[in-house]
């Protein structure tokens, strides 16, 4: 069952869902920006919340897809994930960082800094950055206050590896938009 938003099938693969994100704008209560970073999980990739099976945490992410799964990471940043696949397969896209472009004055007062290339330039900071808590959890990405703009122009995107994680780490499910300033971490070895 296909569900399109911003141009996207959510219904595909995380990794191709990941990739196709890259450019795309994501709002949140009208505060966000053009995504530049993202990572992909799915339930067969032991680098996954969803590898183990279903929990109370991980449940959003089983579906259904194009909605978001929150998650507190090492128990002090929230993490943004969009909910891919069909329901009950357990894949996502974590949002590692995006250009900010709408609210930068909104984002400054939250995350402390002037500097626009460090206001999202991390899952943790684009969470808070955006206003983001656990009580988004589930919501839908096409309604309040999730807003997702489609591309306005191509975008040329690098695949590498994923950063931050103990397993799988050289899967290439980390996709950047080429020379963007506002990436977590730059890319290594980057691959097309």
């Amino acid at each position: 069952m296909k569900k399109i938003l911003a141009g996207i099938d959510f219904a595909d693969d995380s990794s191709s869902v990941a990739r196709q994100l890259i450019g795309v704008t994501v709002l949140v209560d009208g505060v966000g920006g053009r995504i530049v970073e993202t990572e992909a999980y799915d339930r067969l990739d032991p680098a996954s919340h969803t590898y183990g099976g279903m929990t109370p945490r991980n449940a959003a992410m089983f579906g259904p897809p194009a909605h978001a799964y929150v998650y507190r990471s090492y128990g002090i940043h929230w993490c943004l994930n969009f909910v891919c696949r069909e329901a009950g397969h357990g894949a996502g896209v974590l949002i590692r960082a995006i250009e900010p472009l709408v609210g930068l004055d909104v984002m400054r007062e939250r995350r402390g800094v002037e500097d626009a290339r460090l206001l999202c330039s991390g899952p943790g900071k684009v969470c808070q950055a955006l206003g983001v808590t656990h009580m988004h959890n589930r919501l839908a990405l096409d309604a309040p206050p999730f807003t997702l703009l489609a591309r306005e122009e191509e975008v040329t995107v690098h695949a590498g590896p994923r950063i931050g994680i103990s397993k799988a780490m050289e899967t290439p499910w980390r996709f950047v938009l080429a020379g963007s300033p506002h990436l977590s971490k730059p890319m290594r070895a980057p691959a097309s």
